[in-house]
C-alpha cells in the first residue's frame, strides 16, 4: 500500500503544482481541467480550473484538485511531511515553500532531527520539512 497527499485549492492548483513540480521536482504526469470532462454541464467559471493533477517524484505522488467553490475549505490539522536525510537539502526546500508564505517554526537543529521547519506556502497548504538526526 502507498499513502499520498491529495490537495485541493480554491483555483490556484495548475500554479502551485508549477511551483511544487520546480521545488520538489519530478514530473507531473496527468493533469485534465473541469472542462474537459466528457458530457459534463460545467460552469463557465470552472472551466480552466484543475479537476485533477498528479505530480510523480520518484515512487511518491502528490495529487491536487480545485475544489468546487462552494465546497473548498481551507486546510486546517493536516500537513504534508517531508523527510530528507541531508539537513541542506530539507532547509533549501523548506526555504523554497515557505517563500511568500507563512513561517509557522522556523527550520532548526531539535532534540529529534538534524532540521526540522513547519510553514504554509503561498497556496495555503501547510508543510514540516524534516531531516534524519546525523
Amino acid at each position: 500500500m502507498k499513502l499520498n497527499p491529495y490537495l485541493n485549492f480554491n483555483g490556484q492548483c495548475d500554479a502551485a503544482f508549477k511551483f511544487y513540480q520546480q521545488v520538489l521536482g519530478g514530473e507531473i504526469a496527468s493533469k485534465m481541467t473541469w472542462g474537459e470532462m466528457p458530457d459534463a454541464q460545467i460552469p463557465a467559471e470552472l472551466q480552466n480550473r484543475i479537476m485533477h493533477v498528479s505530480l510523480q517524484i520518484d515512487d511518491q505522488w502528490l495529487m491536487g484538485v480545485d475544489s468546487p467553490p462552494d465546497s473548498y475549505e481551507q486546510p486546517k490539522g493536516t500537513s504534508v511531511a517531508l523527510h530528507y536525510k541531508e539537513a541542506s537539502q530539507g532547509e533549501r526546500i523548506f526555504n523554497a515553500l515557505a517563500k511568500d508564505g507563512n513561517v509557522v517554526m522556523p527550520f532548526q537543529k531539535t532534540f529529534w532531527a538534524a532540521g526540522f521547519g513547519m510553514c504554509v506556502d503561498r497556496f495555503g497548504i501547510p508543510w514540516m520539512v524534516n531531516c534524519e538526526q546525523a
